[in-house]
Protein backbone atom coordinates (compact mmCIF):
# COMPACT_ATOMS: atom_id res chain seq x y z
CA UNK A 1 0.00 0.00 0.00
CA UNK A 2 1.30 3.46 -0.84
CA UNK A 3 2.19 5.54 2.18
CA UNK A 4 -0.38 7.96 3.58
CA UNK A 5 0.22 11.29 1.86
CA UNK A 6 2.17 9.53 -0.88
CA UNK A 7 3.02 11.68 -3.87
CA UNK A 8 3.06 8.74 -6.23
CA UNK A 9 1.15 8.32 -9.49
CA UNK A 10 0.22 4.68 -8.81
CA UNK A 11 -2.49 4.24 -6.20
CA UNK A 12 -4.58 1.28 -5.03
CA UNK A 13 -6.96 -0.06 -7.65
CA UNK A 14 -10.52 -0.06 -6.39
CA UNK A 15 -12.45 -3.35 -6.42
CA UNK A 16 -9.14 -5.19 -6.63
CA UNK A 17 -9.41 -8.96 -7.08
CA UNK A 18 -6.07 -10.82 -7.41
CA UNK A 19 -7.77 -14.00 -8.65
CA UNK A 20 -9.54 -12.09 -11.41
CA UNK A 21 -6.24 -10.41 -12.41
CA UNK A 22 -4.51 -13.79 -12.38
CA UNK A 23 -7.10 -15.21 -14.77
CA UNK A 24 -6.72 -12.21 -17.10
CA UNK A 25 -2.91 -12.56 -17.10
CA UNK A 26 -3.17 -16.30 -17.82
CA UNK A 27 -5.45 -15.61 -20.75
CA UNK A 28 -3.04 -12.91 -22.01
CA UNK A 29 -0.29 -15.53 -22.28
CA UNK A 30 -2.32 -18.42 -23.70
CA UNK A 31 -1.84 -19.66 -27.23
CA UNK A 32 0.30 -18.06 -29.90
CA UNK A 33 1.43 -14.52 -29.14
CA UNK A 34 0.87 -12.41 -26.04
CA UNK A 35 -1.84 -9.88 -25.32
CA UNK A 36 0.40 -7.02 -24.14
CA UNK A 37 -2.60 -4.68 -23.82
CA UNK A 38 -4.08 -6.94 -21.13
CA UNK A 39 -0.80 -6.86 -19.19
CA UNK A 40 -0.68 -3.05 -19.47
CA UNK A 41 -4.27 -2.79 -18.28
CA UNK A 42 -3.40 -4.62 -15.05
CA UNK A 43 0.16 -4.46 -13.66
CA UNK A 44 1.05 -0.74 -13.83
CA UNK A 45 -2.41 0.12 -12.48
CA UNK A 46 -1.82 -1.85 -9.24
CA UNK A 47 0.32 -0.90 -6.26
CA UNK A 48 3.36 -2.96 -5.27
CA UNK A 49 1.34 -4.55 -2.46
CA UNK A 50 -1.47 -5.48 -4.86
CA UNK A 51 1.00 -6.93 -7.36
CA UNK A 52 2.42 -9.13 -4.61
CA UNK A 53 -1.07 -10.52 -4.04
CA UNK A 54 -1.33 -11.22 -7.79
CA UNK A 55 2.04 -13.03 -7.69
CA UNK A 56 0.77 -15.23 -4.83
CA UNK A 57 -2.61 -15.85 -6.47
CA UNK A 58 -0.90 -16.81 -9.76
CA UNK A 59 1.40 -19.32 -8.07
CA UNK A 60 -1.56 -20.78 -6.18
CA UNK A 61 -3.68 -21.12 -9.33
CA UNK A 62 -1.00 -22.14 -11.84
CA UNK A 63 1.78 -23.64 -9.73
CA UNK A 64 4.35 -21.46 -11.49
CA UNK A 65 5.99 -18.08 -10.95
CA UNK A 66 4.27 -15.25 -12.80
CA UNK A 67 7.65 -13.62 -13.50
CA UNK A 68 8.95 -16.83 -15.15
CA UNK A 69 5.91 -17.05 -17.43
CA UNK A 70 6.16 -13.36 -18.36
CA UNK A 71 9.90 -13.67 -19.10
CA UNK A 72 9.16 -16.55 -21.48
CA UNK A 73 6.55 -14.42 -23.28
CA UNK A 74 8.07 -10.93 -23.36
CA UNK A 75 11.26 -9.33 -24.65
CA UNK A 76 13.31 -6.15 -24.45
CA UNK A 77 12.44 -3.09 -22.43
CA UNK A 78 8.80 -4.10 -22.07
CA UNK A 79 9.93 -7.28 -20.32
CA UNK A 80 12.34 -5.34 -18.08
CA UNK A 81 9.76 -2.85 -16.88
CA UNK A 82 7.09 -5.53 -16.31
CA UNK A 83 9.47 -7.75 -14.31
CA UNK A 84 10.53 -4.72 -12.26
CA UNK A 85 6.90 -4.05 -11.38
CA UNK A 86 6.54 -7.54 -9.90
CA UNK A 87 9.24 -6.93 -7.27
CA UNK A 88 8.96 -5.26 -3.89
CA UNK A 89 10.97 -2.04 -3.56
CA UNK A 90 13.91 -3.57 -1.60
CA UNK A 91 14.11 -6.58 -3.93
CA UNK A 92 14.07 -4.30 -6.99
CA UNK A 93 16.86 -2.14 -5.54
CA UNK A 94 18.87 -5.29 -4.75
CA UNK A 95 18.24 -6.62 -8.28
CA UNK A 96 19.45 -3.37 -9.86
CA UNK A 97 22.54 -3.27 -7.65
CA UNK A 98 23.37 -6.90 -8.43
CA UNK A 99 23.13 -6.18 -12.17
CA UNK A 100 25.33 -3.10 -11.69
CA UNK A 101 28.06 -5.18 -10.02
CA UNK A 102 28.08 -8.60 -11.68
CA UNK A 103 29.86 -9.40 -14.91
CA UNK A 104 32.53 -7.36 -16.67
CA UNK A 105 32.60 -3.72 -15.67
CA UNK A 106 30.55 -1.87 -13.08
CA UNK A 107 27.58 0.46 -13.53
CA UNK A 108 28.83 3.06 -11.04
CA UNK A 109 25.99 5.46 -11.88
CA UNK A 110 23.44 2.88 -10.67
CA UNK A 111 25.32 2.35 -7.38
CA UNK A 112 25.49 6.11 -6.84
CA UNK A 113 21.84 6.75 -7.72
CA UNK A 114 20.43 4.12 -5.38
CA UNK A 115 22.77 4.47 -2.39
CA UNK A 116 22.75 8.29 -2.39
CA UNK A 117 18.95 8.56 -2.54
CA UNK A 118 17.64 5.92 -0.13
CA UNK A 119 16.80 6.38 3.56
CA UNK A 120 18.47 4.37 6.34
CA UNK A 121 15.49 2.01 6.49
CA UNK A 122 15.51 1.54 2.70
CA UNK A 123 19.26 0.78 2.66
CA UNK A 124 18.87 -1.78 5.46
CA UNK A 125 15.94 -3.39 3.61
CA UNK A 126 17.73 -3.56 0.24
CA UNK A 127 20.89 -4.97 1.92
CA UNK A 128 18.79 -7.69 3.58
CA UNK A 129 17.03 -8.43 0.27
CA UNK A 130 20.41 -8.66 -1.49
CA UNK A 131 21.64 -11.22 1.05
CA UNK A 132 18.45 -13.25 0.78
CA UNK A 133 18.13 -13.17 -3.02
CA UNK A 134 21.78 -13.70 -3.95
CA UNK A 135 23.32 -15.26 -0.80
CA UNK A 136 26.01 -12.61 -0.97
CA UNK A 137 26.99 -9.62 1.15
CA UNK A 138 26.31 -6.32 -0.60
CA UNK A 139 29.09 -4.43 1.15
CA UNK A 140 31.61 -7.14 0.20
CA UNK A 141 30.45 -7.03 -3.42
CA UNK A 142 30.64 -3.22 -3.55
CA UNK A 143 34.13 -3.32 -2.02
CA UNK A 144 35.21 -5.94 -4.54
CA UNK A 145 34.05 -3.81 -7.46
CA UNK A 146 35.12 -0.29 -6.42
CA UNK A 147 38.23 1.31 -4.98
CA UNK A 148 39.72 4.31 -3.19
CA UNK A 149 37.64 7.10 -1.73
CA UNK A 150 34.69 6.21 -3.99
CA UNK A 151 34.54 2.82 -2.26
CA UNK A 152 34.78 4.45 1.18
CA UNK A 153 31.86 6.79 0.47
CA UNK A 154 29.66 3.92 -0.75
CA UNK A 155 30.57 1.83 2.32
CA UNK A 156 29.66 4.78 4.55
CA UNK A 157 26.26 5.08 2.83
CA UNK A 158 25.73 1.30 3.17
CA UNK A 159 26.08 1.52 6.97
CA UNK A 160 22.73 3.37 6.94
CA UNK A 161 24.04 5.55 9.74
CA UNK A 162 22.84 9.00 8.67
CA UNK A 163 21.26 11.10 11.42
CA UNK A 164 17.60 11.36 10.36
CA UNK A 165 16.45 13.84 12.98
CA UNK A 166 15.60 17.45 12.14
CA UNK A 167 18.00 18.92 14.68
CA UNK A 168 20.15 21.79 13.46
CA UNK A 169 23.19 22.71 15.53
CA UNK A 170 23.99 26.22 14.31
CA UNK A 171 27.51 26.25 15.75
CA UNK A 172 28.29 22.81 14.31
CA UNK A 173 26.85 23.81 10.91
CA UNK A 174 29.24 26.78 10.79
CA UNK A 175 32.11 24.54 11.86
CA UNK A 176 31.20 21.89 9.25
CA UNK A 177 31.03 24.53 6.51
CA UNK A 178 34.39 26.00 7.60
CA UNK A 179 36.04 22.56 7.73
CA UNK A 180 34.73 21.57 4.28
CA UNK A 181 36.00 24.88 2.90
CA UNK A 182 39.40 24.36 4.51
CA UNK A 183 39.48 20.75 3.25
CA UNK A 184 38.89 21.87 -0.34
CA UNK A 185 38.88 25.38 -1.75
CA UNK A 186 41.23 26.83 0.90
CA UNK A 187 44.09 24.36 0.40
CA UNK A 188 46.24 22.69 -2.22
CA UNK A 189 44.72 19.25 -2.77
CA UNK A 190 41.52 18.02 -1.18
CA UNK A 191 40.81 16.23 2.10
CA UNK A 192 37.92 14.08 0.82
CA UNK A 193 37.42 12.39 4.21
CA UNK A 194 36.07 15.64 5.68
CA UNK A 195 33.48 15.83 2.88
CA UNK A 196 32.53 12.19 3.59
CA UNK A 197 32.20 12.77 7.35
CA UNK A 198 29.81 15.67 6.89
CA UNK A 199 27.84 14.70 3.75
CA UNK A 200 27.26 11.03 4.65
CA UNK A 201 26.45 11.46 8.34
CA UNK A 202 24.60 14.73 9.08
CA UNK A 203 20.82 15.07 8.77
CA UNK A 204 19.08 16.91 5.94
CA UNK A 205 18.04 20.03 7.90
CA UNK A 206 21.54 20.43 9.30
CA UNK A 207 23.15 19.96 5.86
CA UNK A 208 20.92 22.58 4.27
CA UNK A 209 22.25 25.00 6.92
CA UNK A 210 25.82 23.82 6.19
CA UNK A 211 25.31 24.54 2.46
CA UNK A 212 24.00 28.01 3.31
CA UNK A 213 27.00 28.71 5.57
CA UNK A 214 29.39 27.29 2.98
CA UNK A 215 28.14 29.73 0.35
CA UNK A 216 28.54 32.61 2.80
CA UNK A 217 32.14 31.61 3.61
CA UNK A 218 33.35 30.64 0.14
CA UNK A 219 31.13 32.63 -2.17
CA UNK A 220 30.35 29.41 -4.04
CA UNK A 221 27.60 26.83 -4.04
CA UNK A 222 28.81 23.54 -2.53
CA UNK A 223 28.11 21.81 -5.87
CA UNK A 224 30.46 24.18 -7.71
CA UNK A 225 33.24 23.46 -5.20
CA UNK A 226 32.75 19.69 -5.50
CA UNK A 227 33.07 20.02 -9.29
CA UNK A 228 36.27 22.06 -8.88
CA UNK A 229 37.83 19.81 -6.24
CA UNK A 230 36.87 16.29 -7.34
CA UNK A 231 36.52 14.19 -10.46
CA UNK A 232 35.06 10.93 -11.72
CA UNK A 233 32.87 8.69 -9.58
CA UNK A 234 33.74 10.48 -6.34
CA UNK A 235 32.57 13.81 -7.76
CA UNK A 236 29.37 12.20 -9.05
CA UNK A 237 28.67 10.57 -5.66
CA UNK A 238 29.10 13.74 -3.62
CA UNK A 239 27.02 15.70 -6.14
CA UNK A 240 24.26 13.07 -5.95
CA UNK A 241 24.26 13.24 -2.13
CA UNK A 242 24.06 17.06 -2.17
CA UNK A 243 21.30 17.08 -4.81
CA UNK A 244 19.26 14.47 -2.92
CA UNK A 245 19.62 16.51 0.28
CA UNK A 246 18.44 19.63 -1.55
CA UNK A 247 15.58 17.90 -3.42
CA UNK A 248 15.15 14.23 -4.28
CA UNK A 249 12.43 14.96 -6.86
CA UNK A 250 14.77 17.40 -8.65
CA UNK A 251 17.58 14.81 -8.51
CA UNK A 252 15.35 12.19 -10.16
CA UNK A 253 13.93 14.70 -12.67
CA UNK A 254 17.50 15.37 -13.82
CA UNK A 255 18.21 11.62 -14.03
CA UNK A 256 15.13 11.15 -16.23
CA UNK A 257 15.97 14.13 -18.44
CA UNK A 258 19.54 12.98 -19.01
CA UNK A 259 18.34 9.44 -19.78
CA UNK A 260 16.24 10.76 -22.67
CA UNK A 261 18.00 13.83 -24.07
CA UNK A 262 20.43 13.66 -26.97
CA UNK A 263 20.99 10.66 -29.18
CA UNK A 264 19.33 7.48 -27.95
CA UNK A 265 17.77 6.75 -24.60
CA UNK A 266 19.44 5.21 -21.55
CA UNK A 267 16.56 2.82 -20.96
CA UNK A 268 18.03 1.22 -17.83
CA UNK A 269 17.94 4.56 -15.96
CA UNK A 270 14.53 5.50 -17.34
CA UNK A 271 13.02 2.15 -16.30
CA UNK A 272 14.66 2.13 -12.86
CA UNK A 273 13.52 5.63 -11.92
CA UNK A 274 9.97 5.19 -13.28
CA UNK A 275 9.48 1.83 -11.54
CA UNK A 276 11.12 2.76 -8.22
CA UNK A 277 9.53 6.22 -7.81
CA UNK A 278 6.03 5.65 -9.28
CA UNK A 279 4.54 4.98 -5.86
CA UNK A 280 6.80 7.33 -3.89
CA UNK A 281 7.17 10.83 -5.34
CA UNK A 282 6.45 10.74 -9.07
CA UNK A 283 4.00 13.65 -8.80
CA UNK A 284 6.78 15.81 -7.35
CA UNK A 285 9.30 14.56 -9.92
CA UNK A 286 6.89 15.52 -12.72
CA UNK A 287 6.44 19.01 -11.22
CA UNK A 288 10.23 19.48 -10.92
CA UNK A 289 10.75 18.18 -14.46
CA UNK A 290 8.36 20.79 -15.86
CA UNK A 291 9.95 23.55 -13.76
CA UNK A 292 13.52 22.57 -14.72
CA UNK A 293 13.06 21.79 -18.42
CA UNK A 294 9.89 23.61 -19.50
CA UNK A 295 8.32 20.42 -20.85
CA UNK A 296 6.24 17.70 -19.25
CA UNK A 297 7.77 14.35 -18.40
CA UNK A 298 4.84 12.79 -20.27
CA UNK A 299 5.82 14.60 -23.50
CA UNK A 300 9.47 13.53 -23.15
CA UNK A 301 8.55 9.87 -22.65
CA UNK A 302 6.12 10.03 -25.56
CA UNK A 303 8.78 11.48 -27.85
CA UNK A 304 11.64 9.23 -26.76
CA UNK A 305 10.09 5.76 -26.42
CA UNK A 306 7.78 3.62 -28.51
CA UNK A 307 5.28 0.76 -28.54
CA UNK A 308 4.11 -1.16 -25.49
CA UNK A 309 7.16 -0.02 -23.53
CA UNK A 310 6.03 3.59 -23.95
CA UNK A 311 2.46 2.73 -22.95
CA UNK A 312 3.52 1.22 -19.64
CA UNK A 313 5.86 4.14 -18.81
CA UNK A 314 3.06 6.61 -19.54
CA UNK A 315 0.80 4.79 -17.07
CA UNK A 316 3.57 5.01 -14.42
CA UNK A 317 3.92 8.70 -15.27
CA UNK A 318 0.23 9.15 -14.47
CA UNK A 319 -0.68 10.17 -17.98
CA UNK A 320 -0.89 13.92 -18.60
CA UNK A 321 -2.25 14.62 -15.14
Amino acid sequence: MAAVGSRGTVTEAQGFNPDKDTEALRNAMKGAGTDEAAIISILPHRTIAQRQQIVEAYKRAVGKNLSDDLISELTGNFEKVVIGLLMTAPVYDAYELRNAIKGAGTDEACLIEILASRSNAEIKALSAAYSKEYERNLEDDVCGDTSGMFKRVLVSLLTAGRDESNTVDEALAKQDAKEIYEAGEARWGTDEVKFLTVLCVRNRSHLLKVFEEYKRISGRDIEDSIKREMSGCLEETFLAIVRCIKSKPAFFAERLYKSMKGLGTTDSILIRVMVSRAEVDMQDIKAEFLKMYGKTLHSFIKGDTSGDYRKILLVLCGGEK
